[in-house]
């Protein structure tokens, strides 16, 4: 038996709109034909994926009629039991319309802002029937490329009161469902707001309901700032604000690629895969495991599916990889936080007397200094570990 088969106990999802991509680009026409989405699900389901998620138009088309989006709706159920799939999140598309070519919640005009609500209100009301936890919210749009157009503190603003009436709504309803917010430093807008992960974690502290708002952080964006996604991620976690991720690979410096995970920077995505299976000690992610990505333009449908198995299979080879390393003796000697039973009690929790006991310590700064660290020998460890030599 395959130990890295993927299965629906992996928790592994895919958007319709990934495996779905039919390989257009903004230079050439699309190489593989479109495809249903229940001809997706069953797909994936072959795969080993555990869930699909979608965008309210990957499923029912901008402008469908109540009937037909019925009928879609209860084809799309009916396939997602028969093959035994869930969808554990939703989205809304804010971004393809022209109507929201400068921004939906933040746009200057409020009959642009009137649709972008009245058009997420009945997509939460979609994910919430198909049985989404999770309710995503990527602002494509929302950015500029004239930044004299508004004061970005307007479309902050702006911001807010949508996350806010739309907390509302959810609670209104009675929903079971929570938000998480996706960041994005540029494309398709020259400038986002909210470019990073960071950022998004500090607007969530301004609103109302901040408890039922956390962050989907990608690789892919990320890695557009030039930051470290391992951090941002951990970050997040330590918040208690990583509620979803979107999980491909980018090369730094350039357009948002959304490659296979793991196809690049493989020492990061290994890294990113032992924090969120906490393998070194912390507390795992417990969440869906989305593959936010597409196969290459090369491939036909065919290559769809290998682009598929393949991404589930390495997250499954570097978890593995990932428990095999922390259970190194030699890692976990270099690795063991140090302990002084004199210091450590110093370090937190303020009182007058600890401050006083810290002024009082006479520590040899140049000595300390001199002590060196073995990183280097760690991240050669990192780095045989992968190459399956140690």
């Amino acid at each position: 038996m395959d130990p890295f088969a993927p299965t629906p106990e992996d928790r592994f999802t895919f958007g319709l709109w990934t495996v779905g991509n039919p390989g257009r680009d903004p230079f050439g026409e699309p190489v593989r034909p479109v495809l249903k989405p229940v001809e997706i699900v069953r797909k994936l389901s072959e795969c080993g994926a555990w869930g699909v998620n979608l965008h309210d138009n990957d499923l029912v088309p901008f402008g469908a009629s109540a009937v037909e989006r019925d009928r879609i709706v209860a084809e799309f159920k009916a396939t997602l039991e028969d093959c035994g799939m869930v969808v554990p999140m939703a989205t809304t598309n804010l971004f393809s319309h022209p109507i929201f070519k400068d921004g939906a919640f933040t746009s200057n005009d409020p009959r642009v802002r009137a649709f972008a609500l009245q058009k997420t209100i009945v997509a939460i009301d979609l994910g919430v029937e198909l049985g989404a936890k999770t309710y995503v919210f990527w602002g494509g749009r929302e950015g500029t490329e004239a930044d004299a157009c508004r004061d970005p503190r307007t479309a902050i603003v702006r911001m807010r009161d949508a996350m806010n009436f739309l907390c509302e709504y959810v609670k209104d309803q009675r929903y079971d469902l929570v938000f998480a917010l996706e960041a994005k430093p540029n494309e398709p807008r020259s400038d986002m707001y909210f470019p990073t992960t960071g950022h998004m974690l500090h607007f969530i502290s301004t609103l109302a309901r901040s408890e039922m708002v956390g962050v989907n952080p990608e690789v892919a964006h990320e890695n557009m700032a030039g930051l470290s996604f391992v951090h941002a991620v951990a970050q997040a976690m330590e918040a208690g604000k990583l509620f979803h991720i979107d999980l491909n690979a980018q090369k730094i410096g350039r357009y948002d690629q959304d490659l296979r995970f793991g196809s690049e920077d493989l020492k990061q995505a290994f890294l990113l895969v032992r924090l969120l299976e906490g393998t070194a000690g912390g507390a795992p992610y417990r969440g869906p495991l989305h593959f936010d990505s597409h196969a290459y333009r090369t491939e036909d449908q065919d290559g769809v599916w290998e682009f598929a198995r393949g991404s589930m299979r390495t997250y499954k080879i570097l978890k593995a990889r990932a428990a095999e390393f922390d259970a190194n003796p030699e890692v976990r000697a270099l690795i063991a936080e140090r302990r002084d039973a004199k210091l450590d009690p110093l370090l937190s929790g303020y009182t007058p007397d600890k401050a006083k006991a810290l002024r009082a310590l006479n520590l040899d700064a140049s000595a300390i200094a001199r002590e060196g660290l073995r990183w280097e020998r760690l991240d050669q460890l990192t780095i045989e570990h992968l190459l399956g030599v140690a």
